[in-house]
């Protein structure tokens, strides 16, 4: 088996809001909490929810565009939680993020060739301009661009063009794992597809590792080795991508694929309807934080805060009521 690449030990984020007149902490964002998963090298992890939920907020603590506040994240073994300087630029090489939104993500006023050449300037790669200059056109040329596009600036580009600048700027470095964070949810259907297909093709070729965000099911069962489920800033469910779409535990889980648009002739068990609001991560519900939308919650939901648990083999649910939970005693 390949080695662990990405490891994350119950990792926290909270964003403070200050209030009053002397601006003191009167709450707090709790947009990730007690988040811990294993990826290895080679493999994708999906990271599905609805918006809000914490998925991009965890995306970005994995390689320490924000810090988390608590928790530890452990690349190839090392732990790179409090490392700063010299070692964190180093660290960059490894870890790259493809970004939501290709219009936002790109600096207007640089051409596509200085884009791309930025990186290599920075970790001080190719260090002749000739020697830039050809890893900038093999950079257009792997993401399916041509040599002509490298002196244009990016309001010349059509969002999908735009994105796979995005990929060729991830990949100029070199790393080892890519975050995808949401990368083709601004695009048109039409190129949607084109996108993932390129992404996937480079996995293979180039021995990628992904931590894929996204909120279309379809889009992370096509993708992804292993999916978690986030819901209010925790992992609801994680287990295999065939396993969890096969054989879902969690009822937030089922709800989210009851949604999924299928062709018409197929049959299909019934929609799952899911009431109210996602509750304000800054004041959670008591007990499971699903339990005021679950559709089989009991009075016992409001009382038990659940752990993630095994319920078989590889298959890991945070409810009291999925079968093989096991009894429960952490009352919140």
């Amino acid at each position: 088996m390949s080695h662990v690449l990405l490891k994350a030990e119950n990792i926290f984020k909270r964003f403070p809001i200050h209030g009053g007149i002397l601006s003191r902490e009167i709450a707090a964002v709790k947009a990730v909490q007690d988040i811990s998963f294993e990826l290895r090298k080679g493999e994708t992890l999906g990271l599905v929810g609805e918006s809000g939920c914490g998925k991009s907020t965890l995306g970005r603590c994995l390689i320490r565009l924000i810090e988390p506040t608590g928790g530890k994240v452990f690349f190839n073994g090392q732990d790179i939680t409090n490392i700063n300087g010299p070692d964190l630029k180093a660290l960059r090489r490894k870890m790259q993020i493809i970004f939501q939104d290709p219009y936002a993500s790109l600096n207007p006023r640089m051409t596509i060739g200085s884009i791309l050449e930025e990186p290599l300037i920075i970790h001080n790669l190719y260090l002749s301009e000739k020697d830039r200059l050809d890893r900038v056109l093999e950079l257009l040329n792997i993401v399916g661009l041509r040599p002509e596009h490298l002196s244009r600036y990016p309001h010349e580009f059509s969002g999908g063009q735009r994105q796979r600048v995005g990929i060729a700027r991830a990949l100029a470095v070199n790393p080892e794992l890519i975050i995808c964070d949401e990368p083709v949810s601004a695009l048109d259907v039409s190129i949607q597809a084109q996108v993932i297909n390129l992404l996937m093709d480079l996995q293979q070729k180039l021995g990628l590792t992904y931590v894929f965000i996204a909120h279309d099911l379809k889009v992370v069962e096509h993708v992804s080795t292993h999916v978690a489920v986030m819901y209010l800033g925790k992992i609801v469910e994680y287990a295999q991508a065939d396993e969890l779409y096969r054989n879902p535990k969690h009822p937030y889980t089922k709800a989210l694929l009851s949604a999924i648009p299928i062709p018409d002739p197929k049959p299909r068990e019934e929609r799952i309807i899911l009431t109210g609001d996602v509750p304000s991560p800054i004041n959670p519900p008591p007990g499971c934080y699903f339990n005021p939308r679950c559709p089989i919650a009991t009075t016992e939901c409001q009382q038990i805060s659940p752990e993630l648990r095994e319920v078989k083999p590889g298959h890991f649910a945070r409810c009291i009521k999925v079968e093989g939970y096991g009894p429960v005693s952490n009352i919140s």
